[in-house]
């Protein structure tokens, strides 16, 4: 049995941008999971069979090659979905869903999704502009990931996890973080030890703690900053404020 099953459905933030009588045709169909730490949900290929919308955890959405290499394409935390786009059109996920950092979600079948977006034209409108925020998270990120160099990227990525979690201690290794950005995991000790060195980061076995927010935004490509202004102009008030690091 779960063990936060407390917990609200809207705790995710795009449930909660919902009316009343729009989260309501939703509501009898969710249930709460819980996710654990590098679970797969989806294997690319795999048939969708639900969304996830994340609480406190955080979902990757990763490309991987023939030669086992993976990339970072978007990431979910509570300001999303996990699955939806995959399933409208050809019901198989474009790559693998990977858990990055642990915590519960509300999970609903995707068929009970399009029954009530085709019944609700709040939840219809909803789901369009965040599949317009993913795509285009997606496409700034590909684009991030072909031009800019591994640490402002490597800023840009932790920042977006601060942002997603409760915490400025964040669960990552340096073999996860590599798969993330698709770099050798040597590449991502070097980075990292440069930015502890600068005081932006603290390392500890199995985790990375933020001790300097500004610091890393500064240091951070373009591409954070755009990703946030994508969401605050077509979901507004589901993206988590930029949080201060308190270390």
């Amino acid at each position: 049995m779960a063990k936060f099953l407390k917990t609200d459905h809207r705790t995710n933030r795009l449930l909660a941008a919902l009316e009343p009588e729009d989260f309501g045709c939703l509501e009898p169909h969710l249930e709460l999971v819980d996710l654990t730490l590098k679970q797969v949900l989806y294997e690319t290929g795999d048939p969708i069979s639900h969304a996830y919308f994340p609480h406190n955890a955080i979902v990757s959405l990763v490309n991987v090659m023939e030669d086992g290499t993976t990339t970072e394409v978007a990431v979910s935390g509570r300001e999303g979905v996990v699955g939806f786009l995959s399933a409208q059109i050809s019901h198989k996920a474009f790559g693998r869903y990977i858990v990055q950092m642990a915590g519960t979600a509300s999970r609903i079948p995707i068929g009970r999704l399009d029954e009530g977006r085709n019944a609700r034209l709040g939840l219809r409108q909803l789901f369009w502009n965040y599949g317009e925020v993913l795509i285009a998270q997606t496409f700034q990120t590909v684009s991030c990931n072909a031009v800019h160099a591994v640490e402002a990227r490597c800023c840009r990525w932790v920042l977006s996890m601060h942002d997603r979690a409760d915490q400025d201690t964040l669960p990552l290794t340096h073999e996860f973080l590599a798969e993330m950005l698709g770099v050798q995991r040597t590449t991502v000790s070097i980075i990292t030890r440069t930015l502890q060195t600068a005081g932006l980061i603290r390392q500890s076995r199995g985790s990375i703690t933020v001790t300097d927010r500004a610091g890393l935004e500064e240091t951070a490509c373009e591409c954070y900053g755009r990703i946030r202004r994508v969401y605050q102009d077509l979901l507004p008030g589901t993206y988590p404020p930029p949080r201060q690091s308190s270390s």
